[in-house]
């Protein structure tokens, strides 16, 4: 239910960003491990995953806090201490091969369980400590 009739709702997420102060450590997650298509890199500032129609950010917070060099991009500074959270979809089959495949990473699993409507979930964290959920699409339905 909208709040607010007379204001245009979002479609979707476009991106998502977590933050980690080692981006070679991210990297080698997100790209090795998991196999996310990589879009950009930005040494020490930051790399870019696609991921479907979407994109996950992970910035380098003391990189993103400093105000924008290029006039033409005025990104405002941003950031964030502390772990982040980002759920990535897979199927409840495609949820076992990971679970497996990160075990053979030596990478600890945090929790999985089904939630009541019967979705499955599996948590691990990346090497900044940011909480990553692999859930089946239809947790929110």
């Amino acid at each position: 239910m909208k709040l607010t009739p007379d204001i245009p709702a979002p479609s979707a997420i476009l991106e998502a960003a977590l933050y980690a102060d080692n981006l070679d450590a991210a990297e080698q997650f997100y790209s090795e491990v998991l196999g996310l298509e990589r879009i950009q890199c930005i040494n020490n500032r930051h790399v870019f995953y696609r991921i479907g129609g979407s994109v996950l950010l992970i910035f380098n917070p003391n990189q993103t806090e400093q105000p924008p060099l290029n006039p033409d991009m005025p990104v405002p500074p941003h950031g964030a201490r502390g772990p982040g959270h980002v759920c990535l979809v897979l199927s409840r089959d495609e949820i076992t091969v990971m679970r497996k495949h990160l075990l053979d990473w030596n990478i600890p699993v945090d929790a999985e369980f089904d939630w009541p409507g019967g979705a499955r979930s599996l948590y691990v964290r990346d090497p900044a400590g940011n909480s990553i959920e692999f859930a089946e699409a239809h947790l929110w339905s």
